[in-house]
């Protein structure tokens, strides 16, 4: 039985949801990195990140090489790349969409305060 288009959409996206798997594929986005690099950057145990990488890797979304003994990740493809760009744009306008409202509330909540007790107009 296929599996509709969002059902897929969401298990890729739940894929996606873990913050060193989103870490790891910003720091692909740049260019190929070998293992020991991603370890210094990611400052996690080298198991976790054996299990994060090997997550991407079963989902198509990145690709190893050996070089010698050195591993090196890369992205399996620009979407990626574009995918997390776009999360970025989406973020920050979010965010300064609601920093806007957050202004507007501090300014109507400064102009509307009350009179301290005891002093009527």
């Amino acid at each position: 039985m296929q599996v509709p288009l969002y059902q897929a959409k969401a298990e890729f996206f739940r894929m996606l949801g873990h913050p060193v798997r989103i870490r790891v594929l910003e720091l692909l986005q740049h260019g190929p990195v070998a293992v020991r690099d991603l370890l210094a950057d990611i400052e996690i145990e080298p198991s976790s990140l054996s299990q994060q990488l090997g997550v991407l890797r079963r989902a198509g979304i990145i690709v190893s090489t050996r070089q010698g003994s050195t591993v090196i990740y890369a992205l399996a493809g620009g979407d990626i790349a574009d995918l997390l760009k776009a999360a970025r744009r989406i973020l920050t306008e979010l965010l300064a969409g609601q920093y806007a409202i957050l202004t507007e509330v501090h300014e109507t909540e400064s102009s509307s305060s009350p009179l301290p007790a005891g002093r009527e107009s």
